[in-house]
């Protein structure tokens, strides 16, 4: 089969759905990949997959900038002579299953989060779920990641639910994210926040949490791993972070691909986001035996198991995410490493990629199987 995968930024295709794609290739399947174009591009082209660029402005609200990147979907669509087509990101989903729709070739969504539309009621708000209403119309199988969003997509009309399917995310490679650190019962003990930096991934009440710690554990370590997200209307600036790291609450590490590497350091992953499809940095961060603290929100209270492999708070209060960070640090390390021990036993029960795998190939198979009758 010529199968394509569709999403707005080729690094989201790389991080997240190289282990699919190459399996898929290895079954004899031809393999087409079309986002933005980025330093992943040619990744992705390296691993013997073809790639198509497509040019999208994710925050751009134009109704003649989306119609052109509909009729980019159509003509590239045609003239691939497609058999499927898998979709994920916001416009990807919408404009990219219209175009699919239009040419009666089946689609596979992935809806892997709402996003900040979502969070807040909003003219924005009302305009996406119509866009979504209509080009759902088109899609084949619509996957979600947790079953908060597919029941919204149900009660708001946006679909049928007997299309609307759970997948556990993009899955963990649980071999490769191994945590192979001896922790000491003296070594300094750090938290780490993984995320774009943005107001919606609750970076704010991290920092604010981070501070009333301090004055109780003085030697406890905040590290901040993520990108800038400019072109993001919650982003926080340079000025911002710079002025919490000088300040001495935070240390700020940069990006780096190798995220296990940065999770080996850390004795503990903190991410208060306000909503997520199923939080990938939870997932890997489990897989790598550490226990969690975030919020009671879709996405993320899917991946915790509250007491057992990390702890709940409540969204958008530092107060209370404070309060977990304290409980945290007053374990004794061989209950945290309990804790760890679980959660790397869930993600391998629940998590694993080759679970994602098999889900999608066998919504493919079945798409063969009514194509050939």
């Amino acid at each position: 089969m010529r199968i394509l995968f569709s999403s707005n930024v080729s690094w989201s295709i790389y991080n997240f759905r190289l282990d699919l794609l190459k399996s898929l290739q290895s079954e004899g399947h031809e393999i087409f990949v079309t986002a933005s174009k980025d330093a992943y591009s040619d990744l992705l082209s390296n691993e013997g997959m073809e790639f198509h660029e497509t040019k999208i402005n994710n925050n751009s609200q134009n109704p003649f900038s989306d119609l052109r990147l509909l009729w980019s979907y159509i003509t590239l669509y045609k003239r691939l002579k497609l058999d499927v087509v898998l979709h994920n990101a916001i416009k990807p989903n919408i404009y990219g299953a219209m175009a699919a729709g239009i040419l009666r070739i089946p689609v596979i969504n992935n809806i892997s989060g709402l996003g900040t539309l979502f969070i807040t009621s909003s003219i924005s708000t009302r305009i996406a779920k119509l866009l979504y209403r209509i080009s759902q119309k088109f899609s084949t199988v619509v996957f979600f990641q947790n079953p908060h969003d597919r029941q919204l997509f149900i009660d708001n009309g946006l679909a049928k639910g007997d299309k609307l399917k759970l997948v556990p995310g993009s899955g963990v490679d649980t071999n490769r994210f191994v945590n192979k650190r001896q922790r000491k019962e003296n070594d300094r003990f750090a938290f780490l926040f993984i995320g774009r930096l943005l107001i919606d991934k609750g970076i704010q009440e991290y920092v604010e949490a981070a501070q009333q710690v301090l004055k109780l554990f003085p030697e406890t370590e905040f590290r901040i791993l993520g990108p800038f997200y400019e072109s993001n209307s919650t982003s926080i600036s340079k000025n911002q972070l710079d002025s919490w790291v000088n300040s001495g609450v935070v240390n700020y590490i940069g990006t780096n691909d190798a995220v296990n590497e940065e999770m080996e350091k850390s004795d503990c992953v903190v991410l208060p986001s306000y909503r997520e499809g199923l939080s990938k940095v939870l997932i890997e961060a489990s897989s790598m035996s550490l226990p969690i603290i975030t919020t009671d929100v879709p996405g993320c209270r899917d991946v915790v198991v509250d007491s057992k492999t990390g702890y709940l708070c409540k969204v958008k209060d530092s107060n209370d995410l404070a309060k977990k960070m304290l409980r945290m640090l007053e374990l004794s390390n061989a209950k945290r490493l309990d804790m760890g021990a679980a959660a790397r036993q869930r993600a391998i029960d629940v998590f694993d990629v080759e679970h994602v795998i098999e889900i999608y190939k066998r919504e493919i198979k079945n798409l063969r199987k009514v194509n050939d009758v």
